[in-house]
């Protein structure tokens, strides 16, 4: 008598040609032949079988508090240095968006972006200390969300970069920006229409009497954006009136890409401003470096302590959204800009570390030598 089985049956392992049966040979089912029998068991590899050599650590007092007080003795004292050397670096910030009544730049805080002629207000400040070596010149803005989603992605590489056909007929990522009165818009996007235009000059006071420090606006942007990412267009370098002929400016802008600096190589979709600009931010309160300010002379510092004045052409709109607008002087070490938090978390980790290392080491010399085992009476 042939014997059936499911095909439920046969794919948890039961033989598909036959079953044998007490006292008999197989009994067929599939055409007489004996078919391979199948089954679930893994091949015998040394990987399948779980055979290959592996290395298990155990872990003991032994192995344990030695990795807790050497991780407490190395992550103390560079937390300790990194902290020091944060601490070193001069940084003065100056908010000068201008929400209190008593601040200079009060008349200009519903300021619009055609405002002509721009609102100015001056700002009087002091330094007490001198800043020795490079200082750096950052605008700072707070609430102004540039890494929203439809922001980053407002804008067109292609055209960014140089593409001629991109320039006349830019991406639809850049709606609404994409067009103005029938003409393409140079560059696309909400993120270039939203540029900062800010203009800020720093002076120093002595004895009643302005002295303009030198503010230098190149250098101030990454190599790659400046070389690689950002080209104007192909054609004649020396007249970028004829290479961004057909387009418009963006509707923000009070003039057009290719008037945005005298310089040829500081112009167009390369000047360093607008490159700095269109590298978007993380986070909602964020600082991108304006101008640099150089050492001359290895003897006197750079910014000496003293009076100084802020000029400021002020045509950059934040109240209607609560923002806040900043001018940071910093200087840099080793390590960057100030930041206080990654040596705060060095030493952290590191007491945390060397804490958990003392408690460990207590509680095996006082239970690790206890007879754990039960005794057996006689």
């Amino acid at each position: 008598m042939a014997v059936n089985y499911s095909a439920k049956e046969e794919a948890d392992g039961h033989p598909s040609g036959g079953v044998g049966v007490p006292g008999g040979g197989a009994v067929g089912g599939g055409g007489g032949g004996g078919g391979a029998v199948k089954t679930r068991k893994p091949d015998n590899t040394a990987f399948k079988q779980q055979r290959l050599p592996a290395w298990q650590p155990i872990l003991t007092a032994g192995t344990v508090l030695p990795a807790f007080f050497i991780i407490g003795l190395i992550f103390i004292p560079i937390g300790i240095g990194i902290f020091v050397t944060s601490n070193n670096i001069r940084e003065y910030e100056i908010d000068y968006t201008g929400t209190e009544p008593s601040s200079p730049c009060n008349k200009c805080l519903n300021v619009s972006w055609d405002s002509t002629p721009p609102c100015t207000c001056t700002i009087n400040f002091t330094l007490e200390h001198s800043f020795e070596s490079n200082v750096f010149m950052y605008y700072g803005l707070s609430n102004f969300y540039q890494n929203h989603r439809r922001y980053v992605k407002s804008r067109d590489d292609s055209q960014l970069n140089g593409d001629n056909s991109s320039l006349l007929n830019p991406s639809k990522e850049c709606e609404p920006y994409r067009t103005n009165e029938d003409k393409p818009i140079a560059p696309c996007g909400a993120i270039a229409n939203s540029m900062f235009n800010d203009t800020l000059e720093l002076y120093r006071i002595e004895n009643d009497t302005r002295t303009p420090v030198p503010l230098i606006k190149k250098g101030i942007a990454w190599w790659t954006d400046k070389n690689v990412k950002f080209r104007n267009p192909t054609g004649d370098g020396n007249n970028l009136t004829a290479l961004f002929q057909g387009t418009t400016k963006p509707v923000n802008w009070p003039k057009p890409v290719y008037m945005l600096d005298s310089e040829p190589d500081n112009n167009g979709f390369i000047n360093e401003d607008f490159i700095v600009w269109m590298r978007t931010a993380a986070l909602p309160t964020f600082r991108k470096l304006y101008r640099l300010i150089e050492r001359k002379n290895n003897l006197q510092p750079t910014l000496r302590a003293g009076k100084y004045s802020l000029d400021i052409a002020y045509n950059y709109p934040v109240h209607s959204f609560d923002g806040r607008k900043r001018m940071i002087l910093s200087t840099i070490s080793w390590m960057g800009g100030k930041n206080p938090f990654l040596g705060i978390a060095y030493i952290t980790v590191g007491s945390i570390c060397f804490f958990l290392g003392v408690v460990l080491l207590i509680i095996h010399h006082k239970y690790g030598n206890r007879n754990t085992s039960a005794d057996i009476p006689n």
